[in-house]
């Protein structure tokens, strides 16, 4: 199997296979398709158009995205997979990828579907706490999860898991609960998305008569931040943070609230930064308590870091400076430092470079 990052042909299943809809989700606003099934022509002439960009084409993967991908009828679920099964002989996709709900994951459908190539299914657990799902209308427990996690496991097929944070009854602590829960299962990746307020949803009827509030934009990317770390910290990669952009998704006809951002994914990194070098910086005990000149210190980080480091507009950069008054902080790119490591210079001093912890 090709080890290079695949090009993802995405293929869309609007609500597909879903039993109800959860107090959250108008998925077919999300995928921006609103159809049924795809045929074979339309999923061949998609694999051909991604097949067209630009890039490495060493590992393609073809992912079912939007519906509930062992929720459909084994008929439908035996026909998509039979479609992709040709193009893998034909050497147009390499793997196969799949969302579906952890109560759909069970012998049955796995049975069919280790018939044919499924090399990764992604969990959509959105939280383990239970009642933070029944309120959510999500028609499922966290055990189903657990269960779900080990039959694919058992079946040795590649899972990852999606998390959701600001669902309704929900709190940081049992946020931060639900993804020491995700790593202790050992996916091969995640993903973590911030509840938005779609126009229509049951959520939206909630907002709109004042009960229920969605976390501000702040509050989410310092939640998502502190949950990246324990991720990182069981080395289980984050794939991605906040939905992707889309018109829709700025259109407030569509989108009514909630902590969305073009770039949620770079603010959250951005504060993880912001988090180390305050970390950092408070070891130096002179900075609160030494002479009154200032001293010099220099922030280094990777070029490809240093933006994150920065903040939107220097925004880190204020805040450490405002934070430390005795020392006069400045950022500096050196390629010498690993990508995402932060050191601390202090040019004129005996004491040695403070290392990123």
């Amino acid at each position: 199997m090709p080890t290079a990052k695949p090009l993802v042909v995405p293929i869309f299943i609007p609500h597909q296979g879903c039993p109800h809809k959860c107090a959250f989700c108008d998925q077919s606003i999300i995928t921006s398709e609103r159809r049924a099934l795809p045929h074979e022509t339309q999923i061949r002439q998609q694999v051909e158009t991604w097949l067209g960009y630009r890039g490495d084409r060493r590992s393609v993967e073809l992912a079912f995205f939007g519906g509930n991908f062992l929720g459909l009828t084994p008929h439908e679920t035996r026909t998509l997979l039979q479609i992709t099964q040709q193009l893998i002989l034909e050497k147009k996709i390499h793997s196969v990828r799949c969302s579906t709900r952890p109560d759909t994951i069970h012998e049955q459908s796995l049975d069919m579907a280790s018939q044919f190539t499924l090399d990764t299914v992604e969990i959509g657990v959105q939280s383990m706490d239970d009642q933070v799902l029944l309120k959510a209308n999500r028609g499922h427990t966290a055990q189903d999860t657990i269960r779900a996690a080990k039959l694919l496991d058992d079946y040795k097929i590649n899972k990852g898991m999606q998390m959701m944070v600001g669902l309704p009854g929900d709190t940081p602590d049992k946020a931060i609960e639900t993804a020491r829960v995700i790593a202790d299962l050992k996916p091969a990746f995640v993903r973590i998305y911030p509840l938005l307020v779609l126009k229509n949803s049951l959520v939206h009827h909630w907002y709109a008569r004042g009960e229920y509030t969605p976390m501000a934009l702040d509050d989410c990317v310092t939640l998502v931040a502190f949950l990246h770390e324990i991720f990182e910290d069981k080395k289980i990669p984050v794939i991605r943070m906040g939905l992707q952009t889309s018109d829709l998704l700025q259109d407030s006809d569509v989108m009514v609230a909630g902590p969305w951002h073009p770039a949620f994914g770079h603010l959250v990194f951005s504060r993880r930064m912001l988090n180390r070098a305050i970390e950092m910086l408070d070891q130096i005990t002179d900075l609160k308590h030494g002479p009154t000149e200032k001293s010099t210190i220099i922030l280094k980080v990777h070029p490809v870091t240093e933006s994150q480091l920065r903040g939107d507009k220097n925004h880190n950069l204020k805040i450490l400076r405002a934070r430390y008054t005795k020392a006069e902080i400045e950022i500096a790119a050196d390629p010498l430092v690993t990508p995402g490591r932060l050191v601390v210079n202090r040019p004129g001093r005996c004491s040695p470079q403070i290392p990123n912890l």
